[in-house]
């Protein structure tokens, strides 16, 4: 028979909650403030909006979060938010491969270039984008003669959010490339594989969780993008009306709750797609140890 000691069964009468709070107040500054500027950054102001839409009864909530015109903006902002994310994946990939594998002419300044969206104000991006795809644009004017109109539709709505998201996936992806060793591509090459074979089988899989995370920063900036889409986008509801600009419109009418309702909505999704993007980055890091 185990006799436990006194400390042994003051372990395990302890409350859970005052085992939190020994090991917050006993952890190191580091931490403590770390969870304070979340707590106060992040936690607080999703609790208070969290807060906000209860003053809204559950089937006036339901009413509101599922309106034709939200349920059209939210079409409208992840289906066109995820496809530029997409785009960008690919040909965000392609300008971080040939950043990093080919020397060319002016290459400091295209590189620096990639970081343009970062600095660049949202408003400034969208005032060029819509003077530069409008029909008397530079390349606007190209597509016109076709019956293609970009500026002020939910195509211009798209560019608008792939040019703000681009710089994330090149960025994300750079640095895994430049990691990568010449020598297991040549040891590929010598064993016979082609280059198909070995981009899919030896430089893809520990590239793929990169790009995930990338595609998935692109998506989260794309969804939150209200300076450029406001300008380049006609703002029509049904059309090319984005959920950002609609709690705007909420706000302009002082409906608060309903603003909030919806931005609760756009959470929540937000919240369902990254969660699936992370366990596919999980997947893609499995597939690469084996």
């Amino acid at each position: 028979m185990t006799v436990s000691s006194p400390g042994q069964r003051f372990q395990t009468q302890t409350p859970a909650w005052k085992k939190f709070l020994n090991i917050f107040i006993g952890s190191s500054w580091a931490w403590r403030i770390s969870f304070g500027y979340l707590t106060v950054m992040l936690l607080v102001p999703i609790a208070a909006m969290l807060l906000k839409s209860t003053t809204e009864s559950p089937a006036n909530f339901w009413k509101i979060a599922t309106s034709p015109i939200a349920l059209s903006a939210y079409d409208v902002t992840f289906t066109t938010a995820l496809i530029a994310a997409l785009i960008n994946g690919l040909f965000g990939t392609l300008l971080a491969w040939v950043l990093v594998r080919y020397d060319f002419p002016l290459k400091k300044l295209v590189d620096a270039s990639v970081d343009l969206p970062f600095a660049l104000p949202t408003a400034v991006a969208g005032l060029t984008l819509a003077t530069v795809y409008s029909e008397n644009g530079w390349i606007g004017s190209l597509f016109a003669p076709f019956g293609i109109k970009i500026s002020f539709t939910r195509v211009g709505v798209g560019v608008a959010m792939t040019f703000i998201s681009l710089s994330f996936i090149v960025r994300t992806v750079q640095p895994v490339l430049m990691e990568l060793e010449k020598e297991v591509e040549e040891a590929a090459w010598s064993l016979g594989a082609s280059e198909w074979q070995t981009f899919t089988r030896v430089i893809l899989p520990p590239l793929f969780p990169a790009i995930l995370t990338g595609v998935a920063l692109g998506f989260s900036r794309a969804v939150g993008e209200f300076g450029s889409t406001v300008i380049i986008s006609s703002n029509t509801p049904f059309q090319d009306l984005i959920a950002p600009i609609l709690i705007f419109q909420r706000l302009e009418q002082y409906d608060y709750s309903g603003a909030t309702v919806i931005g609760i909505v756009m959470l929540l999704i937000s919240l369902v797609l990254l969660l699936a993007i992370n366990l596919l980055q999980a997947w893609g890091r499995r597939y690469d140890k084996k």
